[in-house]
């Protein structure tokens, strides 16, 4: 990464530096990598393209810091929300959930920046970021083998509900991004719910 970028970003006043990144995740977020403009993403930040090339040598630069910021935001995040007692698997869901949502407090296209960066395509970017692609999936997983399985019924297979409750709360946070009226506090109310039902219908 460090060929790709200038330190002396971090010597920006923090109101500044986030407004460079959100604007990068919103743009890397809603089009991926290949179709992603810097003259998009210059124009969100509100600063020239000399300034932003001045800080990050060549979109994929900028690319791959994005990347790797946000995988250590995350992880970090998770590091802190999620209790290292709990065992209940229902439980630890809504951690991760709730460490995702203070992501988006501050970076509110974080998440869907990951997300869409499961689906890059473009090779350059795929070799940029790839020894960092394992880092969250290994933390997830890390923190979902707590989880105490005794108490699901003996016909519940949890590797299926698992990607039931991605797809719903994942398809949750996209719909609400879709109509521009994502808000943390509305989605978090609506995912414990989602949680909830999964619960009653898979405990014991």
């Amino acid at each position: 990464m460090e060929k790709f970028m200038n330190e002396k970003f971090f010597d920006l006043k923090k109101e500044k530096q986030d407004r460079m990144v959100n604007a990068a995740l919103k743009v890397f977020a809603i089009n991926g990598y290949g179709h992603a403009s810097t003259d998009d993403i210059v124009k969100e930040a509100g600063i020239s393209k000399g300034l932003l090339f001045h800080y990050f040598i060549s979109k994929l630069g900028l690319y791959s810091f994005i990347y790797d910021y946000s995988v250590k935001y995350v992880t970090l995040e998770l590091f802190t929300g999620v209790s290292k007692e709990e065992t209940d698997y229902f439980k630890l869901l809504g951690q991760i959930r709730q460490s995702q949502l203070q992501v988006m407090k501050n970076y509110p296209y974080m998440m869907q920046f990951i997300n869409k960066s499961r689906e890059e395509n473009v090779s350059e970017a795929l070799l940029e970021t790839e020894d960092k692609r394992g880092v969250l999936p290994e933390r997830y997983a890390e923190i979902m083998s707590r989880a105490d399985l005794s108490r699901f019924k003996p016909e519940a297979d949890v590797v299926k509900i698992t990607k039931v409750i991605e797809y719903t709360v994942d398809g949750l946070m996209a719909e609400h991004f879709l109509n521009g009226s994502f808000q943390p506090e509305i989605y978090h109310g609506e995912m414990e719910q989602y949680l909830d039902m999964m619960r009653k219908l898979s405990y014991r």
